[in-house]
């Protein structure tokens, strides 16, 4: 059973690195949460060393920039692992073939930018769905649109045997109170229709590959025993740290707040009926990061 913790500060000396989700952990997707902030900031003046590790499809920069929007301080963290980069190397490399449909929003057309971190890299060409050879998925054209709108389009991609590359594989987010749809929830959806689905975000191991690859550029030596992942995703952040082996802080008060009656904490009860429901044991909970 998890163990329920008032704050980070309880444990947060067993470790010396943290894998922390950005989304509904340290941002709403409207502004910074100062009590995960100042926990943050705390843990690296004690020797923590803390890589944001999120789904986010776009690549480091577009995120350090938006982390800067919301008012997330530089000295509350040290590196970024973004599902984007994991997903652009891969698309780069050409596991999608090189004339690509793309399915997102205008805003995340820097995915497509130059990568420098493949050798020999494929020339990616975006083209209407009749001409592709894959699918490139951001996110939806509308996050707040059913993905169901998107049924037609899948049927005759899984036709072609087009495999879908999902940026993100986020089910919903909530961006201060509203909840949008993510790349995840197409995925799901295209895997359903009996279409093949390649993700490189959490919890699949891609990202995590990522994430240890930038901790060895802050501080080389950290074994997994000494990580832990903190988010508020049960289905990517909690099961992404089992399947890798490492300890989980799970966030109560995001994504599955109603779930787990989560005010400032989790109601006892509820937490227990929604981890036995999803089959989940992270090491901790708490209510919100701080």
């Amino acid at each position: 059973m998890t163990q329920i913790i008032q704050s980070f500060s309880e444990v947060s000396s067993r470790y010396e690195a943290a894998f922390v989700d950005l989304w509904g952990c340290v941002h709403d997707g409207v502004r910074a949460l100062p009590e995960a902030v100042a926990a943050l900031q705390a843990y690296r003046a004690q020797g923590g060393v803390v890589i944001l590790v999120t789904n986010s499809p776009r690549p480091r920069a577009g995120v350090e920039r938006q982390l800067d929007h919301f008012g997330v301080p530089r000295d509350a963290w040290d590196a970024i692992a973004t599902s984007g980069d994991s997903a652009r190397a891969a698309m780069y490399r050409g596991v999608v073939g090189q004339k690509v449909w793309f399915i997102g929003e205008a805003r995340d057309s820097r995915f497509f930018d130059p990568i420098n971190v493949v050798e020999s890299p494929v020339e990616i060409e975006q083209v209407p769905l009749d001409e592709a050879e894959g699918i490139v998925c951001t996110g939806p054209f509308d996050p707040l649109a059913d993905p169901d709108v998107m049924r037609p389009q899948f049927l005759f991609a899984k036709t072609k045997g087009l495999k879908f590359l999902c940026a993100n594989p986020d089910i919903v987010v909530d961006r201060g109170e509203v909840r949008e749809w993510c790349a995840g929830a197409l995925a799901r959806l295209y895997t359903q229709m009996g279409g093949e689905s390649l993700y490189f975000g959490k919890p699949h191991p891609p990202i995590y590959d990522l994430a240890r690859r930038r901790l060895a550029q802050v501080r080389q030596g950290i074994p997994d025993h000494a990580i832990i992942a903190i988010g508020d995703g049960i289905h990517t952040d909690v099961q992404g740290a089992a399947g890798e082996d490492i300890d989980s802080l799970f966030i109560s008060g995001g994504l599955s707040a109603t779930e787990t009656n989560t005010a400032h904490q989790p109601d006892l009860l509820a937490l227990t009926a929604f981890l036995e429901r999803e089959m989940s044991s992270p090491t901790y909970t708490i209510g919100k990061l701080r």
